[in-house]
């Protein structure tokens, strides 16, 4: 006689992609949930990209329920903006440009002269003004906390006051996924669904899901300038200074913001799962290594970030 064996119900786990996705979708579907009038930050840039590609899987088959935010500096590259157009063209976004020019010609931002000069720290202004305008109260931002040290203080749901400012000692806890969204009039949550990826998450991501990028991040040859250990694109926003020379290289973008302050690495990466080999190898931070924005001082982001920036 055969011993009936007791049901055990099949076993189901995620891999680890699966169940960062996971919780970024949910994350998404919770603020949906929450907040009146939330907005993506969307620039084209690799964390944007994924950022969206998981919203739009989180409300599918319905759109968007928020629109794109970018807060443009003037100084972008060409293929950047390029592939913000055709991302929204494609999903049907309803896209919000905040320009820096603009604040710049209201007098309401000065700005920067000199061999160093950029529009980075320019643009706290603009997002600001931007959500005011806007009526925001949750903005999706594609933050990681493996970037760099100010980075890794942030919660998933950021509290900023009635000025935008950050206080890195009154964020509130976030014990088994629960997230407390509350806050007054002029007061917002930044949001970060990306928090607990990595920069290897993110080009795993990339990969396995077949997701397009702009060309930047591939292995491409381009003009360059060697300045402070770190190459730059010359762009026609970039002056050289005395003494420097342009070389051609075959360089690719780890991360991309300003043209002026935003370096690229030499590489030979011109597919996901090549870049992927690259990432696992590196043992700098992609921010460390490729944005001079970054080296003003030690807490030169959490500086900027008590302030309003991203």
């Amino acid at each position: 006689m055969t011993t009936a064996q007791p049901f055990r119900p099949p076993s189901y786990e995620l891999s680890p992609l699966g169940a960062l996705e996971a919780e970024s979708v949910h994350i998404f579907r919770e603020v949906a949930a929450t907040f009146e009038r939330p907005v993506l930050l969307f620039s084209g840039g690799k964390d944007s990209v994924v950022m969206l590609h998981l919203a739009a899987k989180a409300f599918w088959p319905a759109p968007l329920p928020f629109p794109v935010l970018h807060i443009d500096t003037g100084h972008n590259f060409d293929e950047l903006i390029e592939f913000r157009d055709r991302a929204v063209g494609r999903l049907g976004l309803r896209l919000i440009v905040a320009s820096v020019q603009d604040d710049i010609d209201a007098g309401r931002a000065v700005e920067d002269t000199g061999p160093h000069a950029s529009r980075n720290r320019l643009q706290t202004g603009t997002l600001l003004r931007a959500l005011r305008e806007g009526g925001f109260d949750a903005v999706f931002g594609g933050a990681r906390r493996d970037e760099e040290k100010a980075r890794a203080k942030e919660r998933i749901f950021s509290f900023r006051d009635e000025f935008g400012q950050w206080d890195p000692k009154a964020q509130r806890p976030e014990l088994w996924h629960l997230y407390n969204g509350r806050h007054r009039k002029g007061e917002h949550i930044r949001v970060f669904p990306l928090s607990n990826w990595t920069e290897l998450d993110i080009w795993s991501y990339l990969r396995d899901e077949k997701v397009a990028l702009p060309s930047l991040y591939y292995a491409h040859r381009r003009p360059v300038v060697e300045r402070d250990g770190m190459l730059l694109a010359h762009t026609r926003f970039l002056t050289l200074q005395a003494g420097e020379q342009t070389r051609e290289a075959l360089v690719r973008f780890r991360t991309v913001g300003d043209a002026t302050c935003t370096g690229c690495v030499e590489s030979t990466a011109v597919t996901a799962d090549e870049v992927v080999t690259e990432v696992a190898a590196s043992r700098v931070t992609e921010r460390g290594a490729t944005r001079a924005d970054d080296r003003i001082s030690e807490a030169g982001m959490e500086d900027r970030k008590k302030e309003g920036y991203f």
